[in-house]
């Protein structure tokens, strides 16, 4: 290409010049355009640098309304920016602290924007469990400041559950282990498989719908949430704070059963009941059916024994009752055939019959009038008198004068 020509884009490595070529950027009139330069760089940037890891202090840590997070890993002499993208902040447990000393692994990679050389950040750890233990006991203590982690809040157990609902994966070993446990210790419990994702970016989310499947279901007696072994980021779904909350929400007691016995989650921390282990958990909430059975009889025995001690109690009561009705009625017939007497004795003191056993009698005429006055009888009337052993008939004689007292 001659001096005065449009300069060749060049997105590649540099190649042998062949002699009188023109190379592009030599001269003004073959200078390289900005934007072809920025790509050159970039692609070169791309393919000198695999993916490394980079070891810095972090500094000028920002977090971007999109998700995004931007720092500068610094050494003693020099700085290096840095950026995590939305996508990949899931890896991560929690944000660094200003000056954590972590580790970055990544690509370098070029800003066409600005033409900058900024490392590319797919993962992130602290020394030691620094980032872990800080996303942990940030979100333990936000559960604890809510009350979520107190002891009073936690559930006994269902003594004789008829259905154990498992959220798990499928395709895991806890799912065979907690069968397996079941049928062994009581093959009438029925067992109900509720799949979940328990590993990777989807596995909080997939375990909270698990959780409200079973919630709106409504037939479980206990719910049994975990998965078998793995490395810290295999478990660390169960660390999720909305799934932490979501446990707590259950309406049944829930049995926590992630990882192996060493192995503590947030969702440990919050369910009713801890299992080391997913069989542990199956052996802790499944009971023995010979178990079962004996308590049956034993219950059997105290339920007839209480009956038989409560019908003892009642005839005891009815007969404690019946002679104290027994002795109030005599009483109250007593009482009243005192008063009777009384009242007899009174009447018959008003009664012209008790008149008569005086010695007074008692006249009338045929017709039965009652005689109160001699006027009422004249001289040969008959009249009947009545005394106290009978009457008789007698004749009215001449006598003194109406008007004369009697002697």
């Amino acid at each position: 290409m001659s001096g005065g020509g449009r300069p060749r884009r060049n997105t590649g490595a540099p190649t042998a010049v062949a002699p009188g070529e023109v190379v592009p950027g030599d001269t003004a009139a073959t200078a390289f355009p900005v934007d072809d330069l920025a790509r050159l760089v970039r692609t070169m940037v791309q393919g000198s640098f695999p993916p490394l890891w980079v070891a810095g202090e972090v500094s000028q840590f920002t977090r971007h309304r999109n998700g995004h997070w931007y720092f500068t890993l610094k050494g003693r002499d020099a700085s290096l920016r840095c950026v995590l993208w939305a996508s990949n902040t899931w890896r991560v447990p929690t944000a660094p602290e200003e000056g954590m000393q972590v580790a970055a692994f990544g690509q370098f990679d070029v800003f066409i924007g600005r033409t900058d050389l900024q490392f590319i950040v797919r993962n992130l750890e602290a020394a030691g469990d620094g980032l872990w233990r800080k996303a942990f006991d940030e979100v333990k203590g936000r559960l604890a400041a809510d009350g979520l982690l107190d002891e009073a809040r936690r559930r006994a157990l269902p003594y004789f559950p008829r259905r154990v609902a498992v959220i798990t994966s499928p395709d895991g070993a806890a799912l065979h282990d907690v069968v397996s446990v079941a049928k062994r210790r009581n093959p009438l419990v029925e067992v109900i498989l509720v799949p979940a994702v328990v590993q990777g970016e989807e596995a909080p989310r997939s375990l909270r719908l698990a959780l409200d499947r079973c919630y709106r279901w409504g037939q479980a007696d206990v719910i049994i949430i975990g998965r078998g072994g793995g490395s810290r980021e295999d478990l660390w779904g169960f660390n999720d704070e909305k799934l932490a909350r979501k446990v707590a929400e259950s309406p049944v007691p829930i049995v926590s059963a992630v990882g192996h016995e060493v192995d503590i989650t947030i969702c440990d921390l919050v369910a009713d009941f801890r299992a080391p282990t997913p069989s542990a958990a199956a052996e802790k909430v499944v009971p023995l059916l010979s178990d079962m059975q004996r308590e049956t009889r034993r219950l059997a025995r105290r339920l007839a024994e209480a009956a038989t001690w409560r019908i003892e109690e009642k005839r005891r009561r009815l007969e404690a009752i019946a002679r104290r009705a027994s002795s109030a009625s005599q009483g109250l017939v007593s009482r009243h055939r005192m008063a009777l007497a009384g009242l007899s004795g009174r009447l018959h003191a008003l009664s012209p019959l008790a008149t008569l056993e005086r010695g007074y009698a008692v006249v009338t005429r045929m017709d039965g009038e009652l005689v109160r006055s001699r006027t009422q009888v004249a001289a040969g009337d008959t009249v009947r008198v009545r005394v106290n052993d009978g009457q008789f008939q007698a004749r009215v004689e001449p006598g003194a004068p109406a008007d004369t007292p009697a002697p």
